[in-house]
């Protein structure tokens, strides 16, 4: 059994889970539908293997976000569900696969994201742009939305998905540089606001997100939106930290909605054009929804 760090900050006492954050269990048809496609093409989802709390409305909405490069992450953070150890190579079909998934889902929004492969010499980055091509190629009409690892500060491995052309490229920070050593260790914010930046400097629109409980103070929150607004995101996802099992770390605290709306005013007045914050945020719930209403902010000016 995998254990992980425990935050400084979370107290011993569990916190009972607020109304807020407790979802209805599946009903429609369409739920179990999207769930066969996936295993029948044998891909797999970060709805699945997060425990994502929305995979019940998104695989009803016949919506998944695709998780390639494996089921197992070369990185050990202590929020994520997905288990650490070392993957097997890339497989070739792969982005052909996920092509036919998206396709047969008929999704006008793709949203495809990856474990950390550091064993790999480009992180990745090759797997990603075949994947993009494939989706192109099968769903010419559709936006794609690729959200990265930090492919180890590499410029050339960034540059690979930058030149496959998706519409979005995120990478998220997760927390407060602060917290990093107990929450994302094997990470490094000033390489992740780096990457941000080329991605802006590259024309995409770039994209990032933080989840809050994990022991950070609303100044630190205050923080990490002007950081991503110098970084040049357009849009910032911010929700709330849920222990997937009980080998991960507690909340420290269950921020209150009316707060998260807060947050979302605070990023609009740091410059961030589109700050989705609420609860149950994840970084590519209602991503459509969130490039759509960014698309319709630029019309606008």
């Amino acid at each position: 059994m995998t254990t992980h760090p425990k935050s400084p900050a979370c107290s011993d006492a569990p916190l009972r889970l607020p109304q807020w954050l407790r979802r209805p269990l599946p009903s429609a048809r369409s739920f179990s539908e999207t769930r066969a496609l996936v295993r029948d093409l044998g891909l797999a989802t970060v709805c699945q293997g997060a425990k994502c709390p929305n995979m019940h409305e998104c695989f009803s909405s016949g919506t998944a976000t695709f998780l390639i490069l494996g089921k197992t992450c070369t990185r050990n953070c202590a929020f994520c569900n997905i288990e650490p150890g070392f993957p097997g190579p890339p497989d070739p079909t792969e982005p052909a696969r996920v092509a036919t998934a998206a396709r047969t889902l008929a999704l006008s929004h793709i949203v495809v994201t990856s474990v950390t492969r550091d064993d790999l010499p480009d992180g990745g980055a090759g797997h990603f742009k075949r994947t993009i091509l494939a989706l192109r190629e099968n769903l010419p009409q559709s936006s794609i939305e690729v959200l990265i690892p930090d492919f180890m500060g590499s410029p050339a491995a960034l540059q690979t998905v930058i030149v496959a052309g998706p519409d979005v490229i995120n990478h998220n920070v997760e927390t407060h540089p602060s917290l990093y050593n107990s929450i994302r260790p094997q990470a490094d914010f000033s390489r992740s606001l780096d990457l941000l930046s080329r991605v802006k400097e590259s024309g995409i629109q770039a994209k990032s997100g933080f989840m809050v409980g994990l022991g950070e103070s609303d100044d630190q929150v205050r923080e990490l939106l002007y950081a991503l607004k110098t970084a040049g995101c357009s849009i910032v996802t911010i929700g709330q930290y849920m222990q997937p099992s009980k080998k991960h770390p507690p909340p420290a605290r269950y921020v209150h909605p009316d707060r998260f709306a807060d947050y979302a005013g605070w990023g609009n007045a740091a410059g961030i054009a589109y700050v989705f914050s609420a609860p149950l945020v994840r970084s590519s719930y209602q991503a459509e929804e969130s490039l759509g209403a960014l698309r319709q902010l630029r019309q606008a000016l």
